[in-house]
């Protein structure tokens, strides 16, 4: 069986875009995904993302695997590929907006017509429970707080976007060996569901730069919901801007925290690289 699909990016970390709006259900296994996002036996991806019918009065609903077969609750940078892919299939090249229902809720991305992608990310959430970690009680914010990781202490901010973060912060994010200390921090036992863990450098309150462990795609290009953690972290800490540009080995994102209505605000764009076909089986 060949299923057809199409790759894009979002600075660089890159999703096989299968348009599965004829089914409930992906078309292809978490097993199989691993097989399409190999880099050398397949075609090669972060992860693979699945346009699927609305739920609960959404125009579409999202799926995806990351490249290690574990399914996130979301994507930041997925979900503006996402939104730019279901334009393309639409034939919609202005300005569009998207109810999509994710395992972190309804997320709602607007295509501006020029290339960028406007998501509304919704509400960050701070408490323990809710990245969620045991590095505080319950009902307690995980802000500034020490754990020990590859012999050092790192202070630690824990944020979710519905998905979990930990962020700290590093006089430079270069000289992070991020291939050793990324999974040390994932499967750290404080973090029961594994993390996604954010290195940041300030450069400015406005502008910090930052590299990502990505849970379940380890060392990625960018992570939309990680640039969003940080700025809510650094708002927390004291040590960025609510409107902030996070800088990516990939490029940059906007960011904003609103002070109206609480939510986070993600700008940045999703670019097309090619279709095809995958023989299956």
């Amino acid at each position: 069986m060949e299923i057809e699909f199409t790759k894009y990016h979002g600075l660089g970390n890159d999703f096989i875009l299968i348009d599965n709006r004829s089914k409930s259900a992906p078309l292809i296994t978490s097993e199989q995904a691993v097989q399409w996002c190999d880099r050398n036996f397949g075609i090669g991806a972060d992860g693979v993302i699945f346009a699927l019918p609305g739920l609960e009065g959404t125009d579409y609903s999202m799926r995806i695997f990351n490249a290690d077969g574990s399914e996130p609750e979301m994507c930041g940078n997925g979900i503006r590929c996402l939104a730019q892919f279901l334009a393309d299939l639409e034939g919609i090249t202005g300005s569009t907006e998207y109810r999509i229902h994710t395992l972190a809720g309804v997320i709602t991305p607007k295509l501006e017509g020029n290339g960028k992608v406007r998501v509304n990310m919704g509400m960050p959430q701070l408490l323990a429970s809710q990245i969620p970690t045991t590095l505080a009680q319950a009902d307690q914010k995980v802000i500034d707080v020490p754990l020990e990781v590859g012999g050092k202490s790192w202070q630690l901010t824990c944020v979710s976007m519905g998905n979990p973060h930990c962020i700290t912060y590093v006089e430079d994010v270069s000289a992070i060996p991020l291939e050793l200390i990324g999974p040390q921090f994932e499967h750290h036992s404080v973090f029961p569901k594994r993390t996604n863990t954010e290195f940041i450098q300030v450069i400015r309150p406005d502008y910090i730069k930052m590299r990502v462990w990505e849970r379940g795609a380890g060392a990625t290009l960018a992570c939309g919901t990680g640039a969003c953690a940080s700025v809510v972290a650094g708002v927390l800490t004291g040590k960025c801007d609510r409107i902030c540009t996070v800088e990516l080995p990939g490029g940059c994102l906007d960011i904003e925290w609103s002070e109206i209505d609480q939510r986070i605000y993600m700008t940045g764009p999703a670019q097309r690289v090619f279709t095809g076909s995958f023989r299956q089986g």
